[in-house]
């Protein structure tokens, strides 16, 4: 289908981003990548009088790696994410999941700030963000504010991002030295969202798991943030009854419904499947 007729805008600053939204309101947008808003305009599901495109926002590109925390500008496209080998040092479970993103076409135009602003739950990066504990920089008509990952998602497609509010940059504490880390994810078929996905760190010390973040992906109306599931192998040796003991806390905490890639308890039997192996996998990792 084609999308009904709309005007077009390409700022190349955020301030006269901003000035189109206020002008125009509820029928203005902004577009990033393209890849979740332009099917939809095509569909009609979407009817946006006004398209504003950060292209050419230099302030939203760019990625830094100093003083303990990564900032990544919301218009990084998922192959910068792969291809940055500072922030593949750093963090590197952001390569690891960035890969498993549909497909390289994909990828070339996709942006970390499209896949986690628009509250999509398949997206893979809004669970990653909240394993992370990143925090959301928005930018709005009066200044900045920055919003926690994990108090970002309120239901599909719905978060705390105001109407008026550009993404402009995500903040990232950088894991300390030796944190185990994975992405696992169960998908039908290549480009496809996750029948389930999870991502895993995890810390050690002196034997015993210090520290630990899970987060679950596509198998609720928002990203899950496991913090029971984590709780469960804190402390403990990283034993079998540990692991098992999180994988249930997050199977708990998830709720998924029936759709086309399965009923409700094949999606919990492959979240539990794919978090064990993260777990497993971050375990091994860790020092």
């Amino acid at each position: 289908m084609i999308p009904a007729g709309f005007e077009y805008h390409r700022p190349t600053d955020i301030g006269a981003a901003l000035s189109i939204l206020q002008e125009h309101g509820d029928e203005a947008r902004v577009i990033a990548g393209g890849h979740s808003l332009i099917p939809m305009m095509k569909l009609r599901m979407a009817d946006i009088g006004h398209l504003v495109d950060l292209q050419d926002i230099g302030e939203l590109r760019g990625i830094a790696t100093d003083g303990g925390t990564a900032v990544i500008g919301a218009m990084v496209t998922q192959h910068e994410l792969i291809t940055h080998d500072g922030l593949a040092s750093a963090i590197p479970l952001i390569r690891e999941a960035s890969l498993q993103i549909a497909d390289p076409q994909v990828r070339y135009l996709g942006t970390i700030g499209g896949n986690v602003a628009n509250g999509d739950p398949g997206n893979d990066m809004p669970g990653l963000m909240q394993c992370l504990d990143a925090q959301f920089e928005l930018t709005g008509p009066d200044g900045s504010r920055t919003v926690p990952a994990r108090a970002f998602y309120e239901a599909a497609y719905f978060t705390a991002r105001d109407d008026e509010e550009i993404l402009a940059r995500i903040h990232i504490p950088i894991p300390g030295a030796g944190t185990g880390y994975a992405y696992e994810k169960q998908k039908r078929k290549i480009g496809d969202y996750a029948t389930a996905a999870s991502a895993v760190l995890i810390s050690v010390q002196g034997g015993s798991c210090s520290a630990a973040s899970i987060a679950m992906t596509n198998l609720a109306d928002t990203p899950i943030w496991a913090a029971a599931a984590a709780a469960a192998l804190v402390g403990s040796s990283l034993d079998d009854a540990a692991r098992s003991a999180a994988v249930a806390a997050a199977v708990e905490a998830i709720d998924p419904v029936s759709d086309n890639r399965g009923p409700v308890e094949f999606k919990k039997h492959v979240a539990g499947v794919v978090l064990r192996r993260a777990i497993d996998r971050a375990a091994s990792r860790a020092s």
